[in-house]
């Protein structure tokens, strides 16, 4: 398993094929990840523990939020944009399409490249 430390937690790589992948990843209390759109991903998002705040929207000023709890799921199709928020550390899993390197960064707390 390949895990990625990450600024706001971590990612452990469970699964990575030409048809999908499988994350489990962590985010910290009162950390998120970058604000971001994927051009050919889909992803969907089961939290296991904790409670994530997740913002997604059309564009940068329809913004929504809602919280997730444990089983509760997501699923975000290409060109969403969205960013996951730790209200309390938490745990989710998220599978998707293989495109990992599809990111989009729109807006991020700890200045990675855009």
């Amino acid at each position: 398993m390949q895990v990625i430390e990450k600024p706001w937690g971590r990612e452990e790589v469970i699964e990575i094929n030409d048809k999908y992948m499988v994350k489990k990843l962590t985010m910290w209390a009162g950390h998120r990840c970058s604000l971001q759109y994927h051009n050919i991903k889909k992803e969907t998002i089961y939290v296991l523990s904790g409670v994530l705040k997740i913002i997604q929207g059309l564009s940068q000023d329809q913004l929504i939020e809602k919280l997730y709890y444990a089983g509760d799921t997501i699923t975000i199709a290409p060109g969403l944009i969205h960013r996951m928020e730790g209200v309390e550390d938490s745990v989710y899993l998220e599978a998707s399409t293989p495109e990992m390197g599809d990111v989009v960064r729109l807006m991020d707390d700890y200045q990675r490249a855009q």
